[in-house]
């Protein structure tokens, strides 16, 4: 009898064929009546970032050996409940780390490069109009680039807007090696958080990082910021930001990830004219899109008693 492996969310569609050759897949979102059925007998889980793996999911997994996450971040895992279950747990952590470079650049060009295309001909007058409207007050070379959070992707970020002639801070609470910071230098995060031009959001969800982004670090911020959120919603105080931003009309903030997603219509950036919510698109290549699903090969490795490539291992204090 193959094993069965409960998929709550759609995967890319080579993965998913190949899981469904090695495993009995049933595709059911949690209180589904075919989650509910085959819950007693699934062996796997797997899912993307919708899926919240608590006590209570995990009370209906008897038998569960392995949870694959098609993505980087754990935070909505209870990964003190898998490892008192026996539970194990594999991620894709580098999967998306191109895209969602590529993302956080076109919303850097997009905050300070206003551009237009023409659909007609227009007179001298008012192309040279357009072309005064359209003005970039500042240059890359010109700013500071702050980085919150100097993992794989923030790694690479300093690569790629050093490159591009920023001077590019970093906060992290780990010593980060010299040789891989790609000359980003570090500083305390209140003064990231003052000195930065752009400043761009890069730690995990888990819950000491909840509203780690509060008023008091955000009233830091020049009155010209452009603040970029491609991390998770639950980091930044949205009240906080909102108030900011009306009290400081000359900055942006450009965010993706959002608390709760979707986001509801009593958030307190909906309307605001230096609010850009975008429904959570950096990772969203097909590329990264395949490659996460691809975690479902280290899901079969440990049901067929291998070894994962990715396995996040679960220490003593697991969710600090």
């Amino acid at each position: 009898m193959k094993p069965i492996v409960l998929v709550t969310e759609p995967l890319a569609s080579e993965p998913a064929q190949w899981l469904a050759q090695e495993c009995q897949v049933i595709q059911a979102a949690p209180g589904h009546a075919n989650f509910i059925t085959a819950a007693p007998h699934a062996q796997g889980l797997a899912i993307r970032t919708a899926t919240r793996v608590d006590a209570q999911l995990l009370n209906q997994l008897p038998q569960l050996k392995v949870i694959a996450r098609a993505g980087v971040g754990l935070d909505h895992i209870d990964l003190a409940q898998c490892k008192a279950r026996g539970v194990r747990v594999v991620h894709t952590p580098d999967a998306n780390t191109q895209a969602v470079v590529e993302y956080v650049l076109a919303l850097v060009m997009d905050a300070i490069r206003p551009r237009v295309f023409l659909s007609s001909p227009v007179d001298a007058l008012e192309w040279e109009q357009t072309r005064d409207e359209l003005t970039a007050t500042r240059q890359l070379n010109e700013m500071t680039f702050g980085i919150l959070g100097l993992g794989r992707i923030g790694k690479r970020i300093a690569q790629v807007l050093g490159a591009l002639g920023c001077d590019v801070l970093f906060h992290d609470l780990m010593e980060i090696d010299n040789a891989v910071r790609h000359g980003a230098q570090k500083t305390s995060v209140e003064e990231l958080f003052a000195r930065s031009d752009i400043l761009s959001i890069h730690i995990d969800g888990r819950e000491s990082n909840h509203a780690f982004i509060n008023s008091s670090l955000i009233q830091r911020m020049k009155p010209n910021v452009t603040f970029i959120n491609t991390s998770r919603g639950r980091v930044v105080n949205h009240d906080a930001l909102a108030q900011f931003l009306a009290a400081n009309p000359g900055a942006q903030a450009l965010l993706d990830v959002h608390d709760p997603e979707p986001f509801l219509a009593d958030s307190p950036l909906i309307g605001m004219a230096n609010a850009h919510l975008a429904p959570h698109l950096a990772s969203r290549t097909e590329t990264a899109v395949r490659n996460m699903s691809w975690v479902v090969r280290d899901l079969v490795a440990i049901l067929q008693g291998r070894e994962a490539c990715h396995e996040f291992k679960l220490l003593a204090d697991t969710n600090s």
